[in-house]
């Protein structure tokens, strides 16, 4: 049995940090581990021009712990009003790494996503011609579609029109949840990728809703049937470089997620590591670990490796986590896996 792994410095390649309060009790848990991390834009007001990311950066530059070594990738939400100069001018002089879509009302500070994807059309032709990623939130939101086959109807009815139409533009899928999302990946020749998060190599939609609601487990997009969560496992295991992780870790304070309308999100930053140390054991794949973790990512985006490393140990007694955080927003509830874990990051 393997006793000590040392990786690469894993990256975050789905990322939500929030702001004010929340931003600087939440950052440390990630730049803990993760040396770069996809920050999404879904503030209130959003992150929609380079100036307005700009300064969410300096944000989060200033709350980083002394000596922590993290570099922020921002992003921009995509709007019917983003203008493709403005884009082009971020990527250009480095300040963004990616573009997130967000279907009006998908999710979490959704509501100036887009509607009329005809009218985004000159920004992914931009985005294409100056290879800048699109980072999509793949579910529609017609209320006539059930809320567990949202991701495959988007594939069909918005993501595959989009990418004919647009070729060249580089798409990563995130946080897939079906086992159609990793068939259309793996069936794509080139500038298509997914992340997977950690939480949804976990649970099944059962966690959520058999013997009682677990509103620390409700996500968006929500976990699926076992059959699909079987789906990802294989995925994330498999060494296919387009797959890669992205934690999706998403704070929201306990009265926020325990209330009548909860809000969707996992805080998995604390213990991504050591939850995907059990996952890749379990599946006899912790060959395969910094390759999901640490190098399928940057080869997508066009970025070197960290140069750092990081070491996993595995304990015979359970490695333990807080069950919740204190920020000045209130208490969030860490994501609890349902089982022990060994690995600890050393």
């Amino acid at each position: 049995m393997t006793e000590s792994l040392t990786i690469r410095r894993p990256d975050d390649w789905h990322l939500h940090l929030r702001d004010g309060a929340m931003l600087a009790a939440v950052l440390p848990h990630s730049a803990r581990h993760f040396a770069r991390a996809i920050v999404m834009p879904n503030l209130v007001p959003p992150v929609v021009t380079g100036a307005d990311a700009r300064a969410y950066r300096d944000r989060i530059l200033a709350a980083l712990p002394e000596g922590a070594g993290f570099t922020p990738l921002m992003t921009l939400y995509l709007t019917e009003d983003t203008d493709p100069q403005d884009v082009a001018a971020a990527h250009a002089s480095g300040l963004i790494a990616a573009v997130k879509l967000y279907p009006a009302g998908a999710t979490t500070n959704s509501a100036s996503g887009v509607r009329d994807f005809d009218k985004v059309r000159p920004v992914l032709e931009c985005m294409a011609g100056i290879g800048l990623p699109l980072c999509v939130h793949g579910e529609v939101t017609d209320p006539e579609v059930d809320i567990f086959d949202r991701e495959a109807v988007f594939i069909d009815r918005v993501l595959d029109p989009l990418r004919r139409a647009t070729p060249g533009l580089r798409v990563v899928m995130e946080h897939v949840t079906t086992s159609d999302a990793v068939a259309y990946v793996t069936a794509q020749a080139r500038d298509l990728a997914a992340t997977i998060t950690t939480h949804h190599l976990v649970i099944n939609r059962n966690h959520i809703l058999a013997g009682g609601i677990r509103p620390h487990y409700y996500c968006l997009p929500v976990a699926k049937r076992e059959e699909h969560r079987l789906a990802l496992r294989a995925a994330a295991t498999s060494g296919d470089p387009r797959f890669f992780l992205g934690t999706d870790s998403a704070p929201h304070t306990d009265p926020n997620k325990q209330s009548a309308c909860g809000c969707a999100g996992c805080f998995t930053a604390p213990n991504t590591l050591s939850i995907l140390a059990h996952v890749f054991e379990e599946e006899d794949t912790l060959d395969r670990l910094e390759g999901f973790t640490s190098l399928h990512g940057p080869a997508f985006h066009g970025l070197a490796p960290n140069d750092t490393t990081l070491t996993l140990t595995r304990d015979a007694a359970p490695v333990t986590y807080p069950a919740r955080i204190e920020t000045g927003d209130g208490p969030v509830t860490v994501f609890d896996p349902g089982f022990a874990l060994h690995w600890r990051v050393s």
